[in-house]
């Protein structure tokens, strides 16, 4: 019942996003870290069309970059911090394979409180813990009696996090592309060209970026060259309720 309810609400709301169905090959866009930084969520905000804003939570301006965002019609996720294999803190609000159900449930809770309009959930860090099947399925479940979608990054090639996530009904998408695992302005355009590439071979590519100067400096220059491309910007839940109207019967 709960699975039925959440795709019934993801095909309304890509429906009234969109007016019709994408046609064509589309991208989605995440600009992850938001929260410490205003200044550089305000540019992110600025940039064009359904750009989704990853928030981390409880940091300093995380409740105001999730409400401006909001306001200006940008899709919203909790960037959830989560246990890496090194040895590195990814940040308040973590959760971890060493947690209870409990310890996690809340995490998640105080977590999203502080994210406000969160439609989802992506991952920040968490190579070790997107791999541990038992506290992964906790998270899933979590978030399908949320109502939430999720967005692996993929920081590790051994993550499970999108098979439990479609066990459990939760919509999912992966990421493709990482636009900036430097920021340097030639590795964000061939990035960039990579991500038209697979957008074109699959139908739809999602990439990921950071809100470094030279990757927004690049976004704003490359977006509005999409429709002149036959390309798309799409939010993820679109493309999600895009994928169960393919796999309904």
């Amino acid at each position: 019942m709960a699975r039925a309810s959440l795709l019934a609400a993801l095909l309304l709301i890509a429906g009234s996003a969109s007016g019709e169905p994408a046609t064509g090959p589309t991208i989605s866009l995440v600009i992850d870290d938001l929260g410490n930084n205003r200044h550089e969520a305000e540019r992110v905000i600025q940039l064009p069309g359904s750009v989704v804003c990853a928030v981390l939570p409880h940091t300093r301006h995380a409740a105001a970059i999730a409400e401006t965002a909001h306001a200006h019609g940008k899709p919203v996720i909790l960037h959830l911090p989560m246990e890496p294999m090194a040895d590195i803190d990814p940040g308040p609000g973590q959760i971890d394979s060493h947690m209870s159900l409990a310890q996690m449930q809340n995490a998640l809770e105080s977590d999203l409180a502080s994210v406000p309009h969160a439609a989802g959930v992506s991952n920040h860090m968490g190579s070790l813990m997107t791999a541990q099947p038992v506290p992964m399925r906790w998270l899933m479940r979590a978030l399908t009696r949320r109502h939430l979608y999720f967005i692996d990054s993929r920081t590790e090639s051994g993550s499970l996090a999108a098979i439990i996530a479609r066990q459990e009904g939760v919509p999912v998408l992966e990421r493709q592309v990482f636009l900036d695992p430097d920021p340097s302005p030639a590795t964000v355009a061939r990035q960039l060209e990579r991500l038209e590439q697979l957008a074109r071979r699959h139908g739809h590519a999602l990439a990921i970026g950071h809100p470094y100067l030279t990757t927004l400096a690049a976004l704003e220059h490359w977006l509005p060259t999409l429709e002149a491309k036959g390309l798309k910007l799409v939010p993820p839940d679109s493309r999600m309720a895009m994928v169960q109207r393919e796999e309904q019967p």
